[in-house]
């Protein structure tokens, strides 16, 4: 543990930081997968939770959750999915 009163505050910072990270990517997952089902079963939702799971993972790789190239390529493979189910 440390004894220095910054590298405490860092501490907290990065475990802020970590639990924040975690259930951004946690939702990115859940989106991607409803847009997924959605796409696949033909459901009227598909093109509403696309765009959402679009916007998420946008809005992820911008702020720096995830690398701007992991956001674009899982963009692209969710309306790819999409063009092909449609």
């Amino acid at each position: 543990m440390a004894n220095i009163k910054s590298q405490k505050k860092r501490n907290r910072q990065n475990d802020a930081r970590h639990e924040r990270n975690k259930a951004v990517r946690s939702e990115l997952k859940t989106r991607v997968k409803t847009a997924n089902t959605a796409t696949d079963t033909g459901a009227e939702s598909a093109p509403e939770a696309v765009r959402m799971a679009q916007k998420r993972l946008a809005k992820a790789g911008a702020k720096g959750r995830i690398h701007k190239n992991q956001a674009a390529r899982r963009i692209s493979r969710v309306m790819k999915r999409q063009s092909a189910g449609a």
